[in-house]
């Protein structure tokens, strides 16, 4: 419990600090949004009256004090631009961009943990050779040219196949499962894909440090073969950093979706971000900042936990430190 407690903190401070710096960046973009509200032909007085209305005109510190004060209560406010609510926008597009994650890193895992483990258990050479360039070669590959790609051999209607749909989302979202999934699917294909390739290198690399080692031979003598020692065993112990790698990789595919979600047209939080940052929506901007960088230290803080829960070391060093 002094461990969780002791994160927690952590993690709060983090967020408020977070919170400060991209308060302070978006504050130091070029352009005004009250000038693109007015349009270019707007006189300085209009410009000014908007400034005021929008309470741009207000201290620094009192902007930022009204803003963490509705985040603390749930409000995020309304968009300055459209007057729409913001946390309304997000929940919406988090309903396309989160599946879309999830469904990534699940077929990065299907696809990246058993070539890992394969090339790891490769005895001949040119079979290791191969694994090799293919982790290489694989993480190497563009997200635009492979999203492209996989249109033109499965979009429908442009596909050399056409059988999964290549633009768009349902407007009802997941009131159809099915549609929705397939929706997201050839997304998904794309990023996960990629990320597989650099779970199947590390998989790969952790199991070759261990495959040799005296664990490995220990379970072998007590009756294991030498690819159950190593799946067996071996996963087992590289499982922490398994666990930290696949927790880094889960909070950088918040990034890497977005590319992928302007490729295929889909209306997440990746192309709601990039649309808002060109129309310099602050109070739309800085809110969806800031649930982005909450969700990669809140997937830091599950890191931690599941690394207490599943590495005993980590739980005699703390019972230790505590006594």
């Amino acid at each position: 419990m002094r461990a969780v407690v002791r994160r927690l903190c952590l993690f709060i401070g983090a967020l408020f600090g977070m919170s400060l710096i991209i308060f302070a960046a978006l504050r130091i973009l070029p352009g005004d949004v009250a000038s693109v509200m007015a349009g270019v032909n707007a006189s300085p007085q209009r410009v000014a009256a908007l400034r005021e209305q929008l309470g741009l005109n207000r201290p620094a510190i009192e902007q930022y004090g009204a803003w963490l004060d509705g985040v603390l209560h749930g409000d995020f406010g309304s968009s300055i631009l459209t007057g729409r609510s913001i946390s309304a926008q997000i929940v919406l597009r988090s309903q396309v961009t989160f599946p879309l994650i999830l469904m990534s890193l699940a077929i990065a895992l299907l696809i990246g943990l058993p070539l890992g483990c394969a090339g790891a258990l490769a005895t001949h050479p040119r079979m290791r050779q191969f694994f090799r360039v293919l982790a290489i070669v694989g993480g190497s590959v563009p997200a635009l040219w492979a999203g492209l790609l996989l249109i033109l051999l499965f979009g429908k209607g442009v596909g050399l196949f056409g059988v999964l749909p290549s633009q768009g989302f349902p407007l009802d979202t997941w009131a159809h499962p099915l549609t929705a999934l397939a929706s997201l699917l050839l997304p998904a294909l794309t990023v996960g894909i990629i990320v597989a390739a650099s779970i199947m290198r590390y998989t790969r690399s952790a199991l070759m440090e261990v495959v040799d080692s005296d664990r490995i031979e220990f379970a072998m003598a007590c009756g294991m073969t030498r690819r159950q020692a190593v799946l067996r065993t071996g996963l087992r112990l590289i499982a922490p950093q398994l666990v930290s790698v696949v927790g880094l990789t889960l909070a950088e595919m918040i990034t890497g979706v977005m590319v992928v979600e302007n490729l295929f047209a889909l209306q997440g939080l990746g192309s709601m971000l990039i649309t808002d940052v060109g129309n310099r929506d602050l109070l739309t901007v800085q809110s969806e900042l800031f649930l982005l960088s909450a969700f990669f230290l809140f997937i830091g803080f599950v890191v931690d936990m599941v690394h207490q829960i599943i590495d005993p070391r980590l739980r005699i060093q703390g019972w230790e430190q505590g006594r």
